[in-house]
């Protein structure tokens, strides 16, 4: 049984299952959050010691994560590996360090000539499979060192690209010098490093503002539970005395 706002109201049942069977959720995080944090509270909610989750989300990054727990958390990998997809806000005409809304604005320029036009243009040129070169704030390690420590020192280290897929983008609204997209793309793709590279090759610089992750793979964020949701259902039926946590 998957934890959905479906299911939700089967609490119980799914937590009473979790000890033979494993136990997935689908949870949609808030922004703020990071993806662990997310694994910690569900872990202090539930008292279940084994979960891990899906493929990271950034903590300003809203959206679907999918949690493991029990034996379930041997189908992590199939998860990681499926189709994502998002929305993403692109502010065009200005840059970050890294490459989101976390940093500071730079390189400020003008947006004016950049149409719906000229847009489509660009993302076409990144459709496909594509060599994409990560963020330097990532967690992908360097000599067993990961980036994001190097970048906080202020050092930039050269990023070898990797091979991932963009299998669909579409412009959802265009509101100079905001740009909103959808994305279907393969595992392993930065959003980030996309709304940079597409600001350099519309010649104005560009960043990730927002982002939410709508699906993975056939499971969609429309069906997915807040943290906060979990919490009410747990008083709701540890209230009823209804619930028998597992460890």
């Amino acid at each position: 049984m998957i934890l959905t706002s479906a299911t939700l109201s089967r609490l119980a049942d799914w937590l009473e299952a979790i000890p033979e069977e494993g136990g997935v959720a689908l949870i949609d995080k808030a922004s703020g959050w990071t993806s662990f944090d997310v694994v910690a509270k569900l872990r202090g909610l539930t008292r279940i010691r084994k979960i891990g989750h899906a493929g990271t989300l950034d903590p300003l990054a809203t959206g679907l994560l999918i949690v493991c727990l029990g034996k379930a958390t041997k189908t992590i990998q199939g998860y990681q590996d499926a189709v994502k997809r998002y929305e993403a806000l692109v502010r065009l005409g200005a840059t970050t360090k890294t490459d989101d809304a976390e940093g500071d604005e730079e390189n400020l320029r003008p947006t004016d000539g950049i149409d719906a036009a000229s847009i489509a243009a660009a993302l076409e040129k990144f459709k496909g499979e594509i060599d994409q070169i990560p963020p330097m704030y990532s967690a992908i390690k360097k000599n067993g060192v990961r980036m994001y420590k190097l970048a906080r020192k202020g050092l930039e280290v050269e990023r070898s690209p990797r091979r991932v897929a963009i299998h669909a983008m579409e412009m959802l609204r265009f509101e100079n010098p905001e740009l909103a997209l959808d994305v279907t793309c393969s595992k392993g793709t930065y959003i980030r490093s996309l709304a940079r590279d597409l600001g350099e090759e519309l010649q104005c610089g560009g960043y990730l503002k927002a982002l939410r992750r709508t699906a993975i793979g056939e499971y969609t964020v429309d069906k997915a539970v807040t943290l906060d949701q979990i919490a009410a259902a747990l008083r709701a039926t540890e209230h009823d005395g209804t619930t028998n946590h597992a460890h």
